[in-house]
């Protein structure tokens, strides 16, 4: 018997040869098929189908999925090992990425510079020309750690046990290095010298390539070991670079606000403005900034990975084949769907709409209960049930609740807040009158901007200022202070306030 299996990847036209007993997590992830929960079999996450060759029924099949999807073939992915020849029916995911290209003055200097924004879920990177500003490659991926957990605290979980922190590590530092050699040979600059690398990322991704012990982020209170700046030489990361340039991970703000918020930061000038301001990142680890130039207060939130889709039923991310908007007409919900195909999940902007038009259309109670006490079908063979809406509620009365601890301890309320900052992929797709709706966001329209990627445009940033700041930023970091939203007087309470779906209607929108 041969020891190398076929696996042919459907609608993907793909075909992998791997070692017989090869567990699938490890060669399907590559391919888009996600593994919310880290492979552990405690979601459905990572659902396929076999169309042919033999995947047996394990007891974690049994547990998630009827006995009629069983019948079908389908089984979750991260309890199965490719023991014979498979043809296997998966969905083409596609990683929807901000790649900022914003305009900004800066200092000419010699050679290139590679900025990094190392997210949970995925990664981009650029490369830009240091002497004339242009971004001259973009690359962008799903972060390989992400088959080992969607959320951080999955991560962290994994990290803690056995070799799990070495295996991420190497997964994000190779990862990290193929992306520069691509950058440089997309551009054809392959032997060119490169000046620098500025990495940002949240406190977890932060450690992870920087190896430095998760164990005080796994546990109260949740204190980072060594939060400040990192510097390494390319080389000993084992990336081939010309000049051998140093890789800088800028500096966390504290606790779990990463330096992807320092980077905001610098991309919004929020530690420049006069005025009051927010800044607001809408990820599996929600942070919130407060201030101006005088103080800032910043805070992270248990958000969950429910505004990225994981974790909802049906969620998805947004990609072919996700309902990415849902509107109330004619007492119907009507759905619009990614790629003009038939729906197979729902991704988070989309789970924010639907159930800001169930709320109008009175199906979502203010308290999240169904009416109907069962489910909520959008669009065949889309659904939502009762966690699915209870996950959303989490995550916004966990965002909603940590603006109003910052501001209560600022000294100041919502009505003082001059803008409104949203930061990332999903805040910059969200329907503003749908976040209005369900509590997310209580502001005027005007006052809320999305602003793109700001964690990638203040790594680039970064990159012109280096030899100023020495990339620690001390003047920015001195303003800051780190709230603890779980010892602060009253959250529990807000957080309760907070989860329930505010009564009224939408406000009217304007005519276009």
């Amino acid at each position: 018997m041969s020891d190398l299996v076929h696996i042919e990847l459907l609608p993907l036209g793909k075909v992998l040869e791997v070692e017989r007993g090869t567990p699938l997590q490890d060669v399907l992830f590559a391919h888009g098929v996600e593994f919310p929960c880290g492979g552990r079999g405690r979601c459905k996450g990572c659902k396929i189908k076999v169309l042919a060759g033999v995947l047996p029924v394990t007891g974690e099949d049994r547990q998630k999925l009827t006995a009629a999807e069983l019948a079908e073939g389908w089984r979750l992915a991260c309890r199965g090992r490719a023991e014979t020849d498979l043809r296997i029916e998966l969905a083409q995911w596609e990683a929807a990425i901000l790649t900022d290209d914003s305009v900004f003055s800066f200092t000419p200097q010699e050679g290139l510079g590679i900025a990094v924004d190392l997210g949970t879920t995925t990664i981009v990177a650029q490369l830009a020309d240091l002497q004339t500003g242009h971004v001259l490659a973009v690359r962008t991926a799903l972060n390989a750690q992400a088959k080992h957990g969607a959320d951080i605290m999955s991560r962290v979980e994994f990290a803690m046990a056995g070799q799990g922190h070495a295996t991420l590590e190497k997964l994000v530092r190779g990862q990290i290095g193929d992306l520069a050699g691509e950058l440089l040979e997309a551009a054809g600059c392959r032997g060119r010298r490169v000046k620098s690398v500025v990495v940002v990322g949240n406190t977890v991704m932060h450690h992870l390539f920087c190896g430095i012990s998760l164990e005080p982020l796994s546990h109260y209170p949740f204190e980072p070991l060594s939060p400040g700046l990192q510097i390494f030489q390319a080389s000993a990361l084992g990336w081939e670079l010309s000049g051998d340039p140093a890789v800088h991970f800028l500096p966390c703000l504290g606790s779990f606000v990463g330096s992807d918020i320092l980077g905001g930061l610098l991309a919004t000038r929020l530690h420049e403005s006069d005025r009051l301001a927010a800044l607001i990142d809408l990820g599996t680890n929600g942070e919130i900034v407060v201030g101006n130039r005088e103080r800032m207060l910043c805070a992270s939130t248990a958000a969950g990975p429910a505004f990225e889709g994981a974790r909802i039923s049906m969620g998805m991310r947004a990609a072919t084949g996700a309902i990415s908007e849902v509107r109330a007409q004619d007492g119907k919900l009507h759905c619009h769907v990614l790629g003009n195909v038939p729906p197979r999940g729902i991704c988070g902007s989309g789970l924010v709409d639907a159930v800001a038009a169930s709320l109008d259309l009175g199906w979502i109670k203010p308290s999240g209960r169904l009416a109907n006490g069962k489910s909520l079908l959008l669009a065949e063979p889309v659904w939502l049930n009762q966690w699915d809406v209870r996950e959303l509620q989490l995550a916004k009365g966990a965002i909603a609740a940590g603006l109003r601890i910052l501001l209560e301890q600022w000294g100041a309320t919502k009505d003082d807040l001059a803008q409104v900052y949203l930061a990332g992929a999903f805040g910059n797709y969200i329907n503003h009158a749908s976040a209005w709706r369900i509590g997310l966001l209580d502001f005027p329209a005007e006052k809320v901007g999305p602003s793109g990627n700001t964690a990638l445009l203040g790594a680039k940033l970064a990159l012109f200022s280096l030899q100023e700041h020495n990339g620690a930023y001390p003047e920015i970091l001195a303003k800051v202070r780190h709230v603890s939203l779980n010892e602060a007087q009253g959250f529990q309470e807000t957080f309760v306030e907070e989860m329930g779906y505010p009564s009224q209607p939408a406000p009217p929108r304007l005519p276009a």
